[in-house]
């Protein structure tokens, strides 16, 4: 008896024992010989005399990653036609082999290769011998249109059929979610449909010809045989076949998946399926086996580790599988897991995730390491029991010496297991699983029924009487400090919300630098003198609360919601922010930063631009309201800003007698009164300074300022005047203008350009509210080449809103019946009811306007909108501002009819025109 084989036999009897942990990749050995035909053809042979058969598997180095984008799936059709008969023998292969008592007969195809494989009896080689060499040098004579169509219909049966099987598509997901668009990898090996369809006889013609000689097979056989005996025969049936075409091999490209990717889908299967693909190394690359292993650990029996969590103790699942898709240029690292019915799918993903994670963190253990070594030889090894099919001793020679040149290659792979470490794996695993991965959920198709229905589909059913909304009544109360208190009390869900407002906002920046009041108020909460930022967010946290600082056109505020549960911690820390604010320098420079990075955002976007330049313009220099309406300033003033302005700013507003609270929640009025009284006790009143509002001073009207944004493809066009200070017009009324002009989607506006013009996306009307004077504009971002019709279709609206086409009642009772039907959704939270607080103070609304709001809106008359309209639209006084590409633009807007149109820059500035040359004696 050869040593290999008794080496063999002794591995296999002693599997179970301790011996099956100390396999050597040197014990296992496969006698073969080698011999290369003229023609290329290179033959791997193996005596094993134990039975009177003989395996002849055959090799094409050609699979779809040959194939050309629109072009797939032929190496698999050809696979099928190779079947159909030769020249020389006309009639089905498989009728063939059957006759002579063959198995384990098929054929497949992957990437990478095709193969043909067969065992029968020993006196039969010369037989299968004949028909091999024929099909491989004797093909294309009998491959006509009517045998081309034949099999491309059994191929795309073949595809409907896997397709149509539980998870059919996930491979095809997986393909074109893992590789991009032309890689070699990036189609299935079955093919498209259309690129089936669009096969042609003379495309397989060709396809023959550049992969199927002589020069790229492989012939490995394994039997009762004797070697030479075997290359003499053949010699006699392959010698005369051409060698063929010179094959252009590909190199490894494994494509980096960078970030994490998500898909899910719906099939017709029983349960839920979790899915995880990475990209990984190539076949036969030491990591590539490193993953075999890193299957076998997260897989393998019921000790491994994804079977034991999810299958065996926690029984979220049915099923798992790990495994490493190898192929010879890139390969795919795959596991999965069958989600039990009625278990969470996002339970099952977090888990799967957590075992692979402490995979790739801690590395196996030995004895895990040594459990899958094991296995794997053990497979190998009884893989070499057999002479033929998948896995046998003819599959192990022909593969290796397919894809490595060497049909002893396979010694090389089992030296790189029995060397992995533990460290090799966890380095691995690390190195792999650590970058983007793609994520695939399959999910049943949900089971729907119908039931009888007798409704009256004729006309729509009448709407039921729309219930008021109420608003809830107010307490108020103010601490000794001179902080006011403004409570809405609501009982049921245990949150609060709160804004502490300071009379300041972007308006004080009139009294030291514009952005002055956005940047210190984003710092407010960026760590107090007892706590930096990161902890302020991680207390947070803790407490189920967020906290926000910031400002408008006329209120500073610190808001906070919470818990009730939570409250006393939360205010002593709303209390800290308040009082205690460290305006550090790093966090000072850091925010001052950002503030400046903002403003050169705002002025690359449109409708930014504009905003940042409008209220110049319409209020005119030297007025609060003046500065841009984002409140970040201009980059000199922000750039000239110190800690020492961020501080001064800090003294001179935020006081407690500059403060209101509002605040909305489950909390008595005494209780809460007596929580702020500790958290406040040593906040002292202070002199606040008293802005002046003098009447702004519009110098222009019917002007138009141009911002020339070159290669734009929009022009954003907005209009605007301003308008009485809040309360001094019947608000309600105007809020129900504004809806019919172009506050909703059915407004006039919108339904102009939008739907009848198709020359926006989207057009309105609204009112920038703020405490004093405020803009009403029209708005509207529209196709560059309607930049002036745009304009004229804006003022006619505006003429015809205050002219012969006013509000119609039709319009004031849709706009009023979806107001009154919203209000109750609106005052749903009680961050919204504390919003609404907040504008009660802000604009010194009476203390029950909102609890009338709802009859107030119910009693709207059609005269009150017309009263309100007239003070709100006036088109002599609009002035225009559009941001878009001045070259393409100007020619229409000059045939416009404005006063002037004036182009400025981003900061609001008149761009100065260059001088005309004056002529010269001399000049032409």
């Amino acid at each position: 008896m050869k040593k290999s084989v008794f080496v063999l036999l002794f591995l296999i009897g002693c599997m179970g024992t301790t011996i099956a942990q100390t396999f050597k990749a040197d014990d296992i050995n496969i006698e073969y010989e080698r011999y290369v035909l003229p023609n290329g053809l290179r033959l791997l042979v193996h005596e094993d005399h134990k039975a009177p058969i003989v395996a002849v598997n055959v090799w094409y180095h050609v699979g779809s990653k040959n194939e050309k984008p629109g072009k797939s799936g032929f190496a698999h059709l050809f696979e099928h036609l190779m079947f159909n008969g030769s020249e020389n023998f006309d009639d089905d292969y498989f009728q063939a082999i059957e006759r002579i008592g063959g198995t384990d007969v098929n054929g497949t195809t992957n990437t990478d290769r095709t193969n043909y494989f067969q065992n029968v009896p020993v006196a039969a080689l010369d037989q299968v011998l004949f028909l091999e060499s024929d099909r491989m040098g004797h093909l294309l004579g009998v491959i006509d249109q009517e045998v081309l169509d034949e099999q491309r219909g059994v191929v795309q049966n073949e595809k409907r059929q896997g397709e149509n099987q539980p998870y059919g598509m996930q491979w095809d997901y997986i393909t074109k979610a893992m590789y991009p668009k032309g890689h070699p990898y990036s189609w299935t090996v079955i093919g498209e449909m259309e690129d089936l369809n669009a096969a042609t006889v003379d495309d397989v013609h060709e396809w023959f010809k550049s992969y199927y000689g002589a020069a790229n097979a492989v012939i490995a056989i394994a039997g009762d045989i004797e070697p030479d005996d075997v290359y003499q025969r053949v010699l006699k049936y392959f010698g005369d076949i051409p060698a063929g075409q010179t094959v252009e091999r590909q190199e490894v490209n494994i494509p980096v998946h960078a970030r994490d990717s998500y898909q899910v889908y719906e099939d017709r299967v029983p349960e839920s399926r979790v899915l995880f693909a990475w990209n990984s190394p190539q076949f036969g690359d030491r990591e590539d086996i490193h993953f075999d292993l890193i299957a076998a650990l997260l897989s393998s029996g019921k000790s491994s580790r994804l079977y034991k969590r999810l299958v065996y103790e926690d029984q979220l699942a049915s099923q798992v599988q790990a495994f490493q898709a190898s192929s010879e240029i890139a390969s795919r690292f795959i596991t999965y897991a069958n989600v039990r019915p009625g278990e969470d799918v996002q339970e099952v993903r977090k888990i799967m995730m957590q075992e692979i994670e402490r995979l790739v963190n801690e590395g196996p253990t030995e004895e895990e390491l040594k459990r899958v070594k094991a296995a794997y030889f053990a497979n190998f090894i009884k893989g070499m029991e057999r002479i033929g099919g998948f896995g046998g001793i003819s599959d192990i020679l022909a593969s290796n010496e397919t894809y490595f040149g060497d049909a002893s290659y396979y010694k090389t792979v089992l030296q790189y297991v029995e060397e992995a470490t533990v460290a090799d794996v966890k380095a691995t695993a690390k190195e792999w699983l650590s970058q983007g991965k793609h994520t695939l959920v399959c999910n049943p198709f949900p089971d729907y029924t119908v039931s009888e229905g007798a409704v009256d589909r004729s006309s729509l059913p009448p709407l039921g009487a729309p219930k008021s909304s109420k608003f809830p009544d107010l307490q108020k109360a103010e601490l000794s400090n001179g902080m006011k208190i403004i409570l809405a009390q609501r009982t049921g869900v245990p949150t609060l919300a709160m804004s502490l407002m300071f009379d300041a906002g972007y308006k004080s920046d009139y009294l030291s630098k514009a952005g002055t009041a956005s940047l210190a108020m984003n710092l407010m909460d960026e760590g107090t003198k007892n706590m930096g930022t990161l902890e302020i967010s991680e207390k947070l946290q803790m407490l189920g609360a967020s906290l926000n600082t910031g400002s408008d056109m006329d209120i500073s505020s610190v808001s906070m919601t919470t818990l009730k549960p939570t409250l006393d911690e939360s205010l002593d820390l709303f209390a800290d922010v308040v009082l205690n604010p460290a305006f550090a320098e790093k966090e000072f420079e850091r925010l001052k930063q950002e503030q400046l990075n903002n403003i050169k955002r705002e002025k690359s976007q449109p409708v930014p631009m504009a905003l940042r330049v409008m209220n110049r313009y319409l209020y005119g220099e030297n007025h609060p309201y003046s500065n841009p309406y984002s409140g970040t300033g201009y980059e000199n003033t922000v750039a000239e800003l110190s800690r020492d302005d961020i501080v001064d700013f800090y003294q001179t507003w935020i006081k407690p007698n500059n403060a209101t609270l509002v605040i909305t929640g489950d909390v008595e009025m005494a209780e809460l009164k007596s929580k702020l009284e500790a958290v406040f006790k040593n906040w002292k009143k202070g002199n606040v300074p008293n802005i002046s509002f003098k009447k702004p001073e519009t110098n222009t009207k019917n002007t138009l300022y141009l911002m020339d944004r070159p290669e734009s493809q929009q022009s954003v066009i907005i209009a605007g005047n301003l308008i009485d200070k809040y309360g001094d017009i019947s608000e309600i009324a105007r809020e129900q203008m504004i809806n019919i002009l172009g506050g909703e989607f059915t407004s006039r506006i919108n339904m102009n350009l939008r739907e009848d013009k198709h020359w926006a996306y989207g057009a309105f009307g609204l009112v920038l509210n703020a405490e004093h004077e405020r803009p009403f504009l029209v708005y509207a971002p529209v196709q560059t080449d309607k930049s002036a019709e745009s304009i004229q279709e804006l003022k006619k609206e505006l003429t015809q809103f205050i002219g012969d086409k006013p509000a119609t009642e039709e319009e004031l009772e849709k706009v009023k019946n979806n107001q009154v039907l919203a209000l109750p959704g609106q005052w749903e939270t009680n961050s919204s009811v504390n919003g609404s607080l907040y504008n009660l103070v802000k604009y010194n609304l009476p203390e029950d306007y909102y609890q009338k709001y709802d009859a107030n809106v119910r009693n709207l008359n059609l005269s009150d909108v017309k009263k309100v309209s007239e003070q709100v639209v006036q088109p002599e006084n609009v002035n225009w501002f559009v941001v878009g590409d001045k070259e393409k633009i100007i020619d229409k807007l000059e045939s416009l009819g404005f006063d002037q149109i004036v182009e400025i820059d981003t900061d609001g500035n008149p761009v100065k025109k260059e001088m005309p040359k004056i002529p010269q004696e001399g000049d032409k």
